[in-house]
């Protein structure tokens, strides 16, 4: 198998797993709230990434690691997952998943504008028309194409989940100066989460939930968290041209949206798969525009 195919099947797979994300959020908070939620899929992915750093032998590289880039680690473990989870399933607490979802997809815009603005990344005509289409998707999505719901959308949950795209661009901001190996990041990030989500836990709400809870808290850890990251890095690194595998990335949102379907039971909006379109094919084409510059 060459290294091309091997990248498509890790590909492949992390966005299989993505695609169950949105559905499993959704599961899991009818059980638990949001904060517990977080600290047990905090906790499973912390021990699951040491686990994997252990079984390919890099163990001894986490504390080494985190004396050297204790700064950054702390910052990004804040980021991401602490503030970033704790407002995307907040929003995930208030919304349908068909609503969430698509524009949390969004946040590859944002990055964009983040970049003019602390980076001084020059932005151009093609970015302002991907940004348009993508908050034109995001509208209406927000009012099921009928601006005379405007003033009754759920702007409160449909701005948490736009705060969450600012905070996943700013943790990507923040990582291109990171000098840490992903993996082994990632996995400090979870270690010095886990303990900060427990104390918020344990004082705005109960770490004692039900089984079926804890099950789906257990998923999120080791999916969403952990072994899809794993996967995608995986297949970038193999990749003989990344373009072919980050555009699969396209394929999650519209399969998620059928396993919210069948699995939660949402009947999906014609409007939610139009507003989809517009924010896939924003960003498509600024990747499309990227890549010809």
């Amino acid at each position: 198998m060459s290294d091309q195919v091997r990248a498509y099947c890790y590909a492949l797979t992390a966005v299989a797993m993505w695609s169950t994300v949105a559905t499993a959020f959704k599961l899991t908070l009818r059980q638990i709230d949001p904060l517990q939620m977080l600290f047990y899929a905090c906790a499973t992915s912390a021990v699951v990434l040491l686990i994997v750093l252990g079984v390919s032998g890099r163990l001894t590289e986490v504390m080494p690691a985190f004396r050297r880039h204790w700064r950054i680690t702390v910052i990004a473990g804040l980021m991401n997952p602490v503030l970033y989870y704790v407002v995307l399933f907040a929003a995930y607490d208030q919304l349908p998943a068909q609503v969430v979802q698509p524009i949390n997809y969004t946040w590859a815009i944002v990055l964009t504008f983040l970049s003019m603005v602390i980076l001084k990344q020059a932005i151009t005509r093609h970015d302002l028309l991907a940004a348009a289409a993508c908050y034109a998707g995001v509208f209406i999505i927000a009012t099921q194409g009928d601006v005379s719901r405007f003033s009754g959308a759920n702007w409160a949950g449909i701005g948490l989940a736009l705060l969450s795209t600012g905070i996943w661009a700013s943790y990507w901001i923040i990582n291109i100066q990171d000098a840490r190996e992903p993996a082994v990041g990632l996995c400090l990030n979870f270690l010095v989460a886990t303990p900060v989500v427990a104390i918020i836990c344990w004082v705005f709400s109960d770490l004692q939930i039900s089984g079926s809870g804890l099950a789906g808290a257990v998923y999120i850890g080791l999916i969403e968290m952990s072994l899809a990251f794993l996967a995608w890095s995986h297949a970038l690194r193999r990749s003989v041209n990344t373009s072919r595998v980050n555009n699969l990335i396209f394929l999650s949102p519209f399969i998620s949206l059928i396993l919210i379907n069948q699995v939660l039971g949402e009947a999906i909006y014609p409007t939610t798969f139009l507003g989809l379109g517009l924010i896939v094919g924003g960003l498509g084409y600024q990747q499309y525009r990227a890549r010809a510059a």
